[in-house]
């Protein structure tokens, strides 16, 4: 199977969606059907003016060709500018000006019918050669829709070992720097190497490329079927590509200020995932059914519908009962995008509700608000903060439109328990995030009325938020988000909100790679509580519940003594020690930021201090500097000791932006209740928990470490009070609510799998005495290391073999550290990573990274004794002194032939043959055809073990001398490297050599030489006509010099092929 197989299924099953097919060679500016002028035009012009007139009736040919123009006049040095402004055009339409009755009027040309997918032209053409600034590049398939190139796939052979989805990713990034103008247009990228296909951004790494997994969204496609071809049949079927054109592409802009106080504004383009495509379109079908607007038909789920999980679904509900559903969507998986994404596409469906977006508490707010704001393209406005009950009952009483933020307790009424209604209108919908917290609920309570002064001066029955909310708003339709699922004993969710519209849990995020597993560490052992700590923290767990702490005394009690214990002052000294132990251990194997959850504000101000008592590098008064820094407000009688960490709501969200950048020296952050929901930094890999939680609160606060970032093995969360029946309680919780997957695996589970890597590596070694390395001098230590190589390379596949099962340990002991036995482990692990890092230079495809080492956050546990500044090379790795002249002297070829690993002197000498016999090439494409073969024979007889590496060493010292005694031909012959690179084309067949003599031949060569520098031009590899004419001249010149006829068509080619390769040079000459 060949990369040609994978293109070709690719264009059937584009055409099974309804794509016509057309090759990129007949369309091109030399053939006879040319559409387009110039090879650096990358638009089909002329079918987009077809387009454009069919979509646009009503719209004078002026105007519709004023539009095409501002279309074809994106031109500013910022790609993704560039994109974002055709992005707007495409999506919202042209602004164009033209005269009605003699007035001016203003109106908008589409490009595309999103309404009617038919009414569009879906193209798919392979050979599109594009030509910018002099390069030269050929994408595998582009998809043009109405002539624009919409989305490219780059695809590669799924047999290869080294043409990963990795490799076209690479090649994408190529693209974009050699002919960014294709990419001005683009919507979104495919990779693929035919079983694995991943789509994703201009702006996204290769980690953020995802797979689709659906067709159509009501079941995940079968393990057995290629990523391919559901990706094909899924995501790039006409109407689901329009309708994620058009809904589910957002710009989140955020903006960053470096230390002098410069901001800049960042930008970063993102597709939905299929779990979010697939939730946000039943969501907004539950919500038109739910609102009475229409009874329409449902879009597929995510993966399946809540019934497969024993669960009930809002399909059975009745249309217009205002409860649009609940989404549950686990942490991490992207559920504040999917409620932008909710938002744009409701706004249209609906014809611009009013949305009201309800959170519980400010910091969650702000944090929602913010990713809003961020992508305020596709809500086509901007979203409003209601700061007090005042402004949202002023942004409530208008006719329609506003996407508004507040919190759930502004609809508390001042006094009494009614409160007054804002609005009757139906077209209000309300999102609810967290959907599933106490306060939404309809019952009553008694509680303490109490005076100004906090005496009790009675009682007064209150009820939850939902009956305020319905007070306010009787005719507003409730859809809910949540990351943890219903509790089975919650009644309030469902009567407020309805049932489920979705779910996509930890098992899918997984799975998706949407999220990482979460890893469980206990260290009460490292800092003891005492048995009545223990005691208290008990009896508080039942109690817990952050909102009901005000209403006894006696839990307040309680919660003063364990505060009290948990802050005693020798508690917190050893909990800073560990911690500063632990996650400096953490940093040196695995880069990323960590977080410390306090009890209390005192608490955190303590631990602070305690921790930059050890590391007083770490501390810095500057909020733009230091290493650690304290998230909390605090109020003026809370004294000075708090004071100083008080934080504003503007100084907090420049921190969290410094805690966002893997990048800044922000590391470590402490919190009481802030940012443990909502809260996210992709690259946050710790999470130190010191205070008593459970149940929702729980799962939240343990997926801020569960967010994809590069190569990031997992999340750890570190427990210093005893959390782990809790986490258990909860986890119990979520299976019976029918989630599916852990929230958190036991650490031990990582210790366990470093623990069998380790073993299968030491079985690699078997006789060999890798042991005696740890108690080795340096220069023994590197003698080692040649050694080991050397013994691993004699194992069968052993360098792939080798290398793999390294990775896989490397990633276990990134989420094991620092556990005892990882720590033990930690000599061994830094011996296998450092034989591997030297083996890994001997990739002949010359980058010597795997994909993974090219985005990666595992570091290598570096042997201090090894350390070195320079990049190891080849030379390096295998021990040897870099030669001071050519690498192909003889004095060099013999110190690799007498060097005492034969294993490591073959490997060097076939990465350094291959890399000589590639380099020339270009400028001699015979002789270096059958060098490459020579090589590849020798090497074949020795896999084949019929020669030993002494025996094949020899043979390829010889390959060498080939080689330089090529080199010195042309200067032999008295020709110039060109001309003897078309010699060699023409004296490459023993019929024509015994017919010609060789200086017939040699005069050949030149005349060939000049004939072509006369007849090449800038673009002649892929104009055919200059071509066709090329070939009719090198053949005339072949009967002239009495080629034997019937050679004369194969030396052409050869010829013109050679040509090619040279045909920079040739041209510049």
């Amino acid at each position: 199977m060949t990369e040609n197989h994978i293109e070709l299924l690719a264009l059937d099953l584009l055409k099974g969606q309804g794509y016509e097919y057309i090759n990129g060679v007949d369309i091109a500016p030399d053939s006879a059907s040319a559409e387009r002028h110039t090879f650096e035009e990358v638009i089909l012009k002329e079918r987009l003016e077809k387009a454009v007139r069919r979509i646009n009736i009503g719209i004078p040919p002026d105007a519709q060709q004023d539009a095409i123009k501002q279309v074809m006049r994106i031109a500013s040095p910022d790609l993704l500018a560039n994109n974002e402004s055709f992005h707007r055009l495409l999506t919202e339409g042209i602004p164009v000006t033209k005269r009605v009755d003699g007035q001016e009027r203003g109106d908008r040309v589409f490009l595309v019918d999103f309404d009617n997918p038919s009414h569009n032209e879906f193209l798919v053409v392979n050979q599109f050669t594009i030509i910018e600034n002099g390069v030269n590049k050929r994408p595998d398939i582009i998809l043009f829709v109405n002539g624009l190139p919409l989305v490219v796939i780059e695809l590669k052979n799924a047999v290869n070992e080294k043409t990963t989805v990795g490799a076209a990713f690479r090649q994408i990034e190529t693209y974009k720097a050699m002919i960014p103008s294709l990419f001005i247009f683009n919507s979104f990228s495919v990779i693929s190497d035919g079983l694995e296909a991943k789509a994703g951004t201009i702006s996204a790494g290769l980690s953020r490329f995802m797979a689709w997994k659906s067709t159509d969204g009501t079941i995940e496609a079968s393990h057995l079927i290629s990523q391919l071809d559901t990706l094909i049949k899924g995501m790039l079927n006409p109407s689901t590509l329009l309708d994620l054109i058009r809904h589910f592409i957002v710009f989140e802009k955020s903006k960053k200020e470096d230390v002098d106080g410069i901001v800049t504004v960042q930008t970063v383009k993102k597709v939905a995932a299929y779990h979010q495509y697939y939730a946000v379109n039943r969501a907004v079908e539950s919500t038109k059914r739910a609102s009475g607007f229409t009874t329409a038909q449902y879009h597929g789920g995510a993966k399946e519908d809540p019934e497969s999980y024993g669960l009930p679904g809002v399909k059975q509900q009745p249309a217009g009962d205002r409860k649009g559903g609940v989404v549950w969507h686990t942490q991490g998986s992207g559920k504040s995008l999917s409620m932008v994404f909710y938002t744009g596409k409701i706004v249209l469906a609906l014809d611009n509700p009013t949305v009201l977006v309800i959170t519980d508490r400010n910091d969650l707010d702000d944090q929602l608000f913010d990713t809003f704001a961020a992508s305020k393209q596709l809500l086509r406005q901007d979203p409003i903060q209601a700061t007090d009950r005042k402004k949202l009952k002023e942004l409530l009483k208008v006719n329609s439109g506003g996407v508004i933020f507040t919190t759930i307790q502004k609809f508390q009424p001042e006094e009494g328990n009614i409160y007054e209604t804002l609005s009757e209108r139906e077209n209000i919908i309300v999102i609810a995030d967290e959907a599933h917290r106490t306060q939404y609920g309809f019952s009553a309570k008694t509680v303490d009325d109490k005076d100004e002064d906090g005496n009790v001066i009675g009682k007064k029955i209150v009820y939850g938020f939902a009956k305020y909310m319905r007070d306010a708003l009787p005719n507003a339709t409730y859809l809910g988000f949540t990351g943890t699922p219903i509790e089975s004993t919650d009644v309030n969710t469902p009567a407020v909100f309805g049932n489920y519209v979705d779910i996509y849990d930890i098992a899918q995020a997984v799975e998706d790679g949407a999220t990482v597993r979460i890893f469980y560490e206990s260290r009460l052992a490292k800092v003891n509580l005492s048995d009545e700590g223990r005691e208290l923290v008990e009896e508080l767990d039942d109690e817990l519940d952050q909102d009901e702490l005000t209403n006894t005394q006696k839990v307040k009690s309680k919660w003063t003594q364990l505060e009290a214990l948990i802050g005693g002052k020798n508690r917190l000294q050893n909990i800073a020690a560990d911690i500063v132990h632990h996650f400096t251990h953490r940093q040196e194997v695995s880069k990323g930021k960590g977080m410390i959850v306090s009890m209390s504000r005192r608490i955190a101000a303590e631990l602070y201090k305690a921790i930059v008592a050890i590391k007083p590098e770490w501390h810095s008064d500057d909020l733009k500097k230091g290493k650690i820094k304290v998230i909390m407000t605090s109020a003026s009688s809370d004294g000075p000791d708090l004071a100083k960490f008080h934080t504003t709501k503007d100084q907090r969200r420049m921190l969290a932006d410094r805690m966002k950048d893997p990048d800044d020296e922000l590391e470590l952050v402490i919190v009481r209740d802030m940012w443990l929901t909502g809260f996210d930094a992709p690259s946050m890999h710790t999470l130190y928990i010191d205070k008593p939680m459970k149940g929702h609160n729980l799962m939240q606060a343990i997926a801020r470490v569960n967010r994809v970032y590069k190569d990031k093995p997992g999340g750890l969360i570190v427990d210093y009070l005893g959390i782990a029946s809790d986490l258990k309680k909860a986890l119990s919780f979520y299976s019976d609510a029918g989630g599916k997957g852990d929230p958190a695996i036991a650490q031990e589970q990582a210790v366990t799998l470093m623990l069998e890597k380790i073993e299968v590596l030491s079985a690699m070694y078997h006789g060999f005495p890798y042991e005696d390395y740890f108690d080795a001098d340096t220069s023994s230590k590197l003698s080692l290391i040649l050694a080991a190589e050397d013994h691993i390379l004699g194992l069968d596949d052993g360098k792939k073999r080798y290398i793999d099962e390294v990775t896989a340990l490397s990633k276990a002991f990134a989420i094991a550290i620092p556990h005892d036995q990882a720590m033990d482990a930690k000599d061994e692990i830094s011996f296998f990573q450092a034989v591997k890092a030297r083996l890994a230079k001997f990739d002949t495809t010359g980058s010597g990274k795997s994909d993974e080492e090219l985005e990666t956050t595992i570091r290598q546990v570096i042997d201090k004794a090894l350390v070195s500044d320079q990049v190891i090379d080849v030379f390096d790795a295998a021990g040897i002194k870099k030669p001071d002249i050519s690498i192909l002297s003889d004095e060099f070829l013999m110190e690799l032939k007498d060097m005492q690993h034969k294993n490591v002197a073959l490997e060097v000498l076939k990465k350094l043959l291959n890399d000589e016999i590639k380099a020339r090439t270009k400028t001699n494409l015979v002789q270096s055809k059958k060098l490459l073969e020579m090589l590849e024979l020798s090497i074949n007889r020795y896999h084949n073990k019929i020669l030993t590496a002494a025996e094949v060493i020899d043979e390829l010292i010889k390959l060498s001398k080939d080689i330089v005694e090529m080199d010195n031909e042309p200067k032999k012959m008295g020709l110039s490297d060109y001309e003897y690179a078309f010699y060699t084309a023409v004296a490459n067949n023993d019929s024509a050599r015994e017919l010609i003599e060789q200086d017939k031949l040699r005069e050949l060569a030149v005349a060939l030489t000049e004939t072509i520098k006369n007849n090449t031009s800038i673009d002649w590899t892929i104009k055919e006509s200059v071509r066709a004419k090329l070939k009719v001249a090198v053949k005339r010149l072949l009967r002239k010099y009495g080629y034997p006829p019937d050679m004369q068509l194969l030396a052409t080619e050869t010829v013109l092929k050679q040509a090619e390769m040279l045909a920079k040079e040739l041209t510049s000459k």
